[in-house]
């Protein structure tokens, strides 16, 4: 008998200089040598409570949403939403879920997230790395500039 899949959610937490939060999980659980912050979401929870719940939780990170990053991932027994969060406290305080913490930059965190033996999560947290940094950029590019030169000549 198949049982639906649990909601969850997570948060790619990318602080002001394009650093992102990383965990790694106590004793490697489930073959996760380091991955994004992410769990159940409670009954009368919206994904986005879940996902910042979660993030406190398991990091002692404080973040708030800045967007929601499209798409959705399927886990092994749940259905994965994220969203890109910035960091605005901390604890000090994890769960006993996570050995570890880090800041590391987008190529850092991909070899860590990389270490990681399930393969089905560590595609999903590559690709999810990848969609929330995306968002990020979008929102942090550099202003585009506009030249404009003046036609001083006709030409016939």
């Amino acid at each position: 008998m198949a049982y639906p899949l649990r909601r969850a959610a997570g948060g790619v937490v990318i602080d002001a200089d394009g650093l992102v939060l990383v965990r790694e999980p106590a004793n490697h659980f489930d073959g996760y040598v380091w991955t994004l912050p992410k769990g159940g979401v409670d009954e009368g929870e919206t994904d986005e409570q879940g996902a910042l719940r979660e993030v406190l939780e398991e990091t002692g990170i404080q973040a708030e949403v800045v967007a929601p990053i499209p798409g959705e991932w399927q886990g092994g027994t749940t259905v994965n939403r994220y969203f890109l969060m910035r960091p605005t406290g901390a604890t000090g305080v994890m769960d006993d879920e996570t050995q570890a913490i880090a800041f590391a930059t987008y190529e850092e965190a991909k070899a860590l997230i990389s270490k990681t033996t399930n393969m089905k999560g560590r595609k999903r947290d590559l690709e999810v790395l990848d969609a929330g940094y995306a968002v990020w950029r979008q929102q942090h590019a550099p202003p585009r500039r506009v030249h404009v030169f003046a036609n001083r000549h006709r030409f016939a």
